[in-house]
Parts: C-alpha cells; sequence; structure tokens
C-alpha cells in the first residue's frame, strides 16, 4: 500500500510539473498610451488560444505574457495586437486600423507613414 500511495505521489508531481514546463512567460514594447490602450492589447493578446494571461504597463509599453508554445506562437500573439492597432516588434498595424483608434489611443509611430506615390 505505502508503494502505491509513493507511486502515485510521484506520478502526480512529475504529471504537474510537466504542465507547468509548457507554460512559457515572454515581455516584449506594444505601443500605446492609456487605460483604453491596455483593455484593448490585453484583450487582444487574450483572445489567441493558448495564452494564458496578459498584462500590459502602460507606463513602460512592456507586454507580459504566459503562452503555451505547443499551442500559439510569439508570431501568432503579435499579429493578433497589431490587428487591433497596435504596433509590436514584429508587426506594425494597418495604416487603416491605427486611423481609427481613439484620439487619446495614437501613439508616436517609430516609421513615419508613406505618402500616396512614396516607396
Amino acid at each position: 500500500m505505502k508503494t502505491r500511495t509513493l507511486f502515485l505521489t510521484v506520478f502526480f508531481l512529475v504529471e504537474t510539473s510537466a504542465l507547468i514546463a509548457q507554460e512559457r512567460t515572454e515581455k516584449f514594447e506594444v505601443k500605446g498610451n492609456c487605460g483604453m490602450c491596455e483593455t484593448r492589447i490585453e484583450k487582444a493578446a487574450g483572445s489567441v488560444e493558448g495564452v494564458c494571461s496578459a498584462d500590459w504597463i502602460q507606463e513602460s509599453k512592456m507586454l507580459e505574457l504566459t503562452f503555451d508554445p505547443a499551442r500559439t506562437s510569439l508570431d501568432d500573439i503579435q499579429k493578433a495586437i497589431a490587428a487591433v492597432g497596435h504596433d509590436t516588434p514584429l508587426y506594425r498595424a494597418k495604416n487603416e486600423v491605427y486611423k481609427n483608434l481613439p484620439t487619446c489611443c495614437k501613439y508616436k509611430r517609430s516609421v513615419p507613414e508613406k505618402k500616396n506615390g512614396e516607396k
């Protein structure tokens, strides 16, 4: 009986640590200005299957997120954030989406927008 209990305890601990090891935490910059940006950024990141948590800090413009790399990637997460109007290290939000952000959410973009006819 003791052997069985010990075996089950060890098995449970190994399985639990394997589940925890699957999660990964990353930080990267996401452009934004205010509380509305925070809500939008965290919601976009959280909408990606495999994201466990997302926390954007307005002062530092950094997003800290925990996700399961077996279910999603940083690429997919950053793509979802850019799709709602916020630039990330890998993706620039489409100009049309950025222009539709509320005035308080229009952050300074690093790369100037191209004018018609410019390459």
